[in-house]
């Protein structure tokens, strides 16, 4: 019996003011896979995480995760969002955030007791952050609240992850950080879609893609699907992204320099 995807997506239509955001999106995960979300700007791919996790309300459709409707398994799922959705003044250190992942098990009226801070402890130490847990986050760069974020991800130890363009303002070094912490995470059978912008770098960091500009243009192994027909279905006449990506097909196509496999 084969495993139940970790997302599937039926028929999915998201309207803003009776104008569609998302139109008729039928999607479902591989078990196992790291999955890049792409498309340009205003394409729906936020949209479309918000409307699986139930933020948003959808037109019509049905989501279900491993089968089950979300919330029949909303501790089997960990969210990302976007940096600048966030109110960086909240008036917390860098532990307290990690922690917060932890309430979904812990319960929200319920004390964080130190087994759980040495656990946010651990997370932090794991994306390089555990000389800072005492800082408050409004002083920490970028790169390092983004690392904060992806520590209390990791404390919620979920079977998929939802990470809402996780490498957006991030140095080289946090983004090089960031996407081995996500293949450790598949390698130990997780499941990670992340909606991204860099076409450089999806042939490197993703097994698998969906491309969507308000409807699926086409999803499926990297390999198959990230080619110059299907990105020019999503992104259009936009020559300097499609540039960045003829560029990636010819680096994975060129015998003498290999892109990486995941």
């Amino acid at each position: 019996m084969s495993a139940a995807p970790p997302l599937r997506i039926d028929d999915l239509t998201v309207a803003y003011h009776r104008k569609p955001v998302l139109w008729d999106i039928d999607f479902s995960a591989n078990p196992g896979s790291l999955t890049g979300i792409l498309g340009p700007n205003g394409a729906g791919k936020s949209t479309l995480i918000k409307a699986c996790l139930g933020l948003i309300p959808k037109a019509s459709g049905r989501v279900l995760f491993f089968d089950q409707p979300y919330d029949a398994v909303r501790e089997r799922v960990g969210y990302v969002p976007q940096r600048e959705t966030v109110d960086w003044d909240f008036p917390v250190d860098a532990l307290e955030v990690v922690c917060m992942g932890l309430y979904g098990r812990i319960g929200w009226l319920r004390r964080v007791r130190h087994a759980h801070r040495l656990k946010a402890m651990e997370a932090l130490e794991q994306v390089g952050m555990a000389d800072f847990a005492h800082r408050q986050i409004r002083q920490l760069s970028g790169g390092q609240q983004q690392r904060v974020f992806l520590a209390r991800a990791l404390v919620q130890e979920a079977d998929l992850y939802f990470m809402d363009e996780p490498f957006a303002g991030v140095d080289a070094a946090t983004e090089h950080a960031i996407i081995e912490m996500l293949r450790g995470l598949r390698k130990q059978g997780r499941n990670i879609l992340v909606v991204h912008h860099d076409l450089q770098t999806v042939p490197a960091y993703f097994y698998q893609v969906l491309l969507l500009n308000t409807r699926v243009v086409a999803a499926g192994p990297t390999a198959e699907v990230f080619n110059n027909e299907n990105l020019r279905k999503t992104y259009g006449g936009r020559l300097t992204l499609l540039d960045q990506a003829t560029h990636a097909l010819a680096r994975r196509d060129q015998p003498g320099e290999p892109m990486e496999h995941i």
